[in-house]
């Protein structure tokens, strides 16, 4: 009865990240779109996300102290956040100005070059050596995204670009974040990493929104609802904090799965609530071929983890319990720790806490990491 209770709670919050990841990429089409809403400023929506999520998290450190700020001296905030703070700031501006043009069902598919992105960037930075099995899914996955692009009927190369960009920035982003953390040693989990992040990526959003946005933003063509860019606001917050509960109780492998279920029915939401999305069997083809790369690509990394771990063959029902016991044990070790330091930052999963505060699919990237900090950690308490 107690693993059932538990692995409904784990459900449960799977589809909290499932509904919240999917409404916040929906939400934003719509706010964005000339054809519903007519916000047409994605610098704009993105600022108001970065502004939120600022005062939300100074709120939490500064007046309930929920957690205690880590100490940030100047070099480590001008090496390591604010060149972070930048590129995910830049990811989020092209991803949301990809929304005025091409479709949301179409940008999913786009998404599957993310693995592609963050091995080329991570082969560049030298935190990833160029394998030939590697390199042969990386091509799979390209070929695949071709192949749906060249089925796409509303094919835009303006938002294919926008996009692109935005997978390449976040790459960049989650590469630096592993480079320029562990350097310093760093930890921060969702409350302090939007503390530090989200205000250094407001002001640098200032700069393309004075010279791109504002001088076409006439009051009297805005349609500005206090209501709706709040409730806006408050799902993006919301997604950032169910990913950390998501992966807190979580191993790779069901939450690549979770974002592959996510992706599917994001695209057949997205057919459904707007028209215009129109989805063509080379699409489909497509977007299949992309998705048998990343698939074998997660069986690679997971396969690495495991073999770093040096774990034996097990049946299946028999590693389905014990990855379960070894999250559960992870979560207890986890909870202790946050009672006794008062700090999230010092668990497990601080490391990879401010890898969580990014866009949707982030996640999905380093889950694998996380799974094998957590375990390597376990390990090491209880030998």
């Amino acid at each position: 009865m107690t693993i059932n209770r538990q692995l409904l709670l784990t459900y449960l919050y799977l589809l909290i990240y499932i509904c919240l990841s999917s409404g916040v990429i929906l939400y934003n089409k719509w706010v964005l779109s000339p054809k519903y809403f007519k916000f047409p400023f994605p610098i704009t929506l993105t600022m108001i996300h970065m502004g939120f999520s600022g005062v939300v998290a100074f709120f939490l450190v500064r007046v309930l102290k929920v957690v205690t700020p880590v100490k940030m001296t100047f070099q480590i905030y001008a090496t390591c956040v604010i060149p972070i703070s930048a590129f995910f700031a830049s990811s989020l501006w092209f991803g949301n100005t990809a929304y005025l043009h091409i479709s949301v069902a179409f940008i999913q598919m786009l998404k599957a070059l993310m693995p592609v992105a963050t091995f080329i960037m991570a082969v560049i930075c030298g935190t990833d050596k160029l394998r030939c099995d590697v390199f042969l899914n990386m091509v799979l996955v390209s070929v695949g995204v071709v192949v749906s692009s060249y089925g796409e009927i509303h094919f835009n190369v303006i938002g294919t670009l926008y996009q692109v960009t935005g997978i390449f920035a976040e790459a960049l982003r989650l590469v630096l974040t592993q480079v320029l953390l562990q350097k310093k040693g760093l930890t921060l989990n969702p409350i302090t990493s939007l503390y530090y992040i989200a205000p250094c990526s407001f002001l640098f959003l200032f700069v393309p929104w004075y010279l791109l946005e504002k001088p076409g933003m006439e009051v009297s063509q805005i349609q500005f609802n206090f209501w709706i860019f709040f409730s806006n606001a408050i799902c993006a917050l919301a997604l950032n904090f169910s990913i950390f509960l998501v992966i807190g109780r979580t191993g790779a492998v069901t939450m690549r799965v979770a974002g592959v279920l996510k992706d599917w029915i994001l695209i057949a939401l997205s057919t459904i609530l707007f028209p215009e999305s129109v989805i063509t069997g080379l699409n489909v083809i497509g977007y299949g071929i992309a998705l048998l790369g990343v698939v074998m690509y997660n069986y690679l990394k997971v396969k690495d983890v495991r073999a770093s771990n040096q774990l034996p063959t097990e049946s299946i029902p028999e590693r389905v319990t014990k990855d379960w016991k070894m999250e559960k044990k992870l979560s207890d070790i986890y909870t202790d720790d946050d009672k006794e330091h008062n700090n999230v930052g010092n668990s497990a999963g601080g490391g990879f806490a401010l890898e969580s505060a990014v866009d949707e699919e982030a996640p999905l990237l380093s889950a694998s990491r996380l799974s094998y900090i957590g375990r390597s950690q376990v390990n090491s308490r209880t030998s």
